[in-house]
């Protein structure tokens, strides 16, 4: 898929080194063709890192995607620098009049804080509630998920025993739902993190289908009003060293923490960690923008 992306945004580089067909601007504009609009609101602290993950995840259909880069008003990030969130983002007051064919919303290292004490939660709701009117599919990623399976339907978190943190075993229910064509019958999905939303919760909450789910890890995925709203408690978009760096931060920091989960060979942080979960990256978000997205939006968004 040819993602539409500002010609000087830095990771454009990395994606072009990749071999994934990055669009420029000046050549977008001369293709008649309507682009999905997709907005990715970037809640995560290191932004370019999910630029780079969420990008690479959306690869991999022939379809043209125009992507907004969305940060909060209420917010300030100390780990981003300011240039480059004023140059590459919009905040919600300047594209809440505008229609989106699809909206990402990323996760936060923010679990083990209540929602109504993230500083913007009330952000955070505006622009949940907006999408029910302005986005044809809100796709929701970890904390995001968690925070939008509270906002939407009333399920809170809970704390872990400990993080849960490696690469875990799930399997497929419900098969004949597209968002799940093609996985195998068990499949690979990194999880980093200190909470849940239970699965005995999410199984009876009527309004949602589980899609997927791990002895180990609890449900991995979720839908609602047939696709307009899709939640995922792991991470299909990790690169192969993402557990790696996170791993090593916690440690520099003093924090207490095991190794991830079957992710190191026979256990060692020395050894390349095995890239297990990729090609499951790749089918979910080409199913999400095929059934979801582009099946399901109007050609005119106005």
């Amino acid at each position: 898929m040819p993602i539409r992306i500002q010609n000087d945004l830095p990771v454009k580089e990395i994606l072009e080194n990749e071999n994934i067909f990055v669009m420029d601007e000046y050549r977008a504009i001369h293709q008649d063709i309507r682009p999905l609009q997709i907005g990715i609101l970037n809640l995560m602290p290191i932004k370019q890192d999910t630029e780079l993950h969420l990008l690479r995840s959306m690869s991999n259909t022939p379809l043209q995607v125009d992507i907004t880069f969305i940060k909060m008003n209420s917010h300030i990030s100390l780990n981003t620098s300011a240039t480059h969130l004023n140059k590459f983002y919009a905040t919600f007051d300047e594209i809440k009049k505008q229609k989106f064919d699809g909206l990402v919303i990323t996760g936060a290292p923010l679990e083990q804080i209540a929602f109504e004490e993230v500083d913007y939660w009330d952000e955070l709701c505006e622009i949940m509630e907006w999408s029910k009117t302005h986005v044809t599919s809100t796709f929701h990623i970890c904390w995001g998920a968690q925070a939008g399976l509270y906002y939407h339907y009333g399920l809170n978190k809970s704390m872990l025993k400990e993080k849960l943190f490696g690469v875990y075993k799930h399997h497929v229910l419900n098969r004949k739902v597209p968002l799940v064509r093609g996985f195998d019958d068990e499949f690979y999905v990194p999880h980093s993190r200190y909470t849940e939303i239970s699965a005995q919760k999410i199984h009876e909450c009527e309004a949602l289908t589980v899609l997927a789910e791990s002895d180990e890890a609890g449900v991995l995925l979720a839908m609602a009003e047939g696709g307009r709203q899709i939640f995922v408690q792991g991470h299909f978009e990790y690169d192969r060293m993402t557990l790696k760096n996170e791993y090593l931060r916690d440690l520099a920091k003093g924090i207490e923490i095991q190794l991830p989960v079957n992710y190191f060979p026979e256990d060692d942080p020395e050894k390349k960690p095995k890239l297990q979960w990729r090609s499951h990256c790749n089918n979910l978000y080409t199913n999400w923008l095929n059934y979801y997205v582009y099946q399901n939006t109007p050609y005119d968004l106005g």
